[in-house]
């Protein structure tokens, strides 16, 4: 039982050098490769359906010779019918085997999935090694000290972090990771690089963390990938990563690899710790099925049909198809842009 690899992007996910880190990737995977993308980082802004649906878009466009299953997971917002605590919403977690998280807000996200349904069982899956893939806002969220880039960079609150998902705790590795670490957007009148930051206040910042916590600085268009198995790491993709540890800066260039224990004092924790009893033992007993390649052309028109019957408001003869469509394999989830088909056998 080994964990999957992890991979941080500090931004470029869905540009040519993106698709070749996905590429690297997708090559070193069994088939069939079965990908969710958790629309959670983005959900408090109206078009993050759209955010996460380009990301899914790329994946089967540009890397359809592998054929890879790829499903939107519209974990939003808690308290909502999108909510990463409903089991009917995180369903295709369980069956996945690489796991996607990306562009939105670092602290909107740790406040979303902190000890959240999504969370545990991506955590529970990676433990059995599905790979975890996470972009520009998600590897600060999953850090163990979140940098919250919209309240000091937009709203100009005092410097400071946030508690994050500390997805890296458990490896005994405390850590603070910094996406957009070279962004250059300020031009010549404003240091946007760290974040956004700008060197002068990010120095400030570091000064604030423990004196155990590494920074990763990860720049654009690049790629930390973590083979924790192995506790082993390289750098893909056009820039390079930077690491902060023990007072002391270490540069490494796309190519170029390293140790895990040069980030703090690496471990791998035994499989589940941390996770809840209920969730690992449901990971570890439900194998993963294969998803279904889509819904026959019949349930296709019996969706159709009672959308028709939706709109005509008869009511009797929309549960009535509701029920032959269930009878086919396929639970239907009605949300604010049209029907969602889901396989049964994601939620059973």
């Amino acid at each position: 039982m080994r964990p999957g690899p992890v991979v941080l992007f500090g931004s470029g996910e869905t540009s040519a050098s993106g698709r070749r880190v996905f590429d690297w990737l997708f090559r070193r995977l069994e088939s069939p490769i079965r990908v969710v993308v958790l629309e959670t980082p983005a959900g408090f802004q109206p078009n993050s359906a759209w955010v996460a649906e380009q990301v899914a878009d790329f994946l089967r466009r540009r890397l359809q010779n592998y054929n890879p299953q790829v499903k939107v997971v519209p974990a939003r917002k808690r308290g909502t019918p999108f909510s990463p605590d409903d089991p009917e919403v995180v369903a295709p977690l369980w069956t996945a085997n690489v796991f996607f998280a990306g562009p939105g807000s670092p602290t909107y996200a740790v406040r979303q999935l902190r000890d959240s349904l999504a969370w545990h069982v991506l955590l529970a899956r990676h433990h059995l090694g599905a790979t975890v893939v996470l972009a520009s806002a998600m590897p600060a969220a999953a850090s163990t000290y979140t940098l919250p880039v919209y309240e000091i960079y937009k709203a100009g609150a005092d410097l400071h972090w946030q508690p994050g998902l500390d997805f890296f705790g458990p490896y005994g590795l405390s850590l603070a990771i910094i996406p957009h670490w070279n962004n250059s957007e300020g031009g010549a009148h404003l240091d946007t690089s760290r974040c956004f930051m700008g060197q002068e206040r990010f120095a400030r910042l570091v000064a604030q963390l423990p004196a155990d916590t590494t920074v990763v600085g990860i720049d654009e268009h690049t790629a930390l990938v973590m083979d924790l198995a192995a506790a082993s790491y390289q750098v893909l993709g056009r820039g390079g990563v930077s690491i902060w540890c023990a007072g002391q800066e270490r540069r490494y260039e796309a190519g170029q690899t390293g140790h895990l224990t040069e980030l703090g004092p690496f471990r791998v924790p035994a499989p589940g710790t941390g996770l809840p009893p209920a969730i690992w033992s449901r990971a570890q007993e439900t194998p993963p099925q294969e998803a279904p390649a889509g819904p026959s052309p019949e349930v296709l028109t019996l969706v159709q049909r009672r959308e028709a019957a939706r709109a005509a408001r008869d009511w009797a003869t929309a549960d009535a198809l509701r029920a032959e469509i269930t009878a086919q394999g396929w639970h239907i989830r009605d949300t604010a842009t049209g029907p969602e088909l889901v396989p049964l056998a994601w939620i059973q």
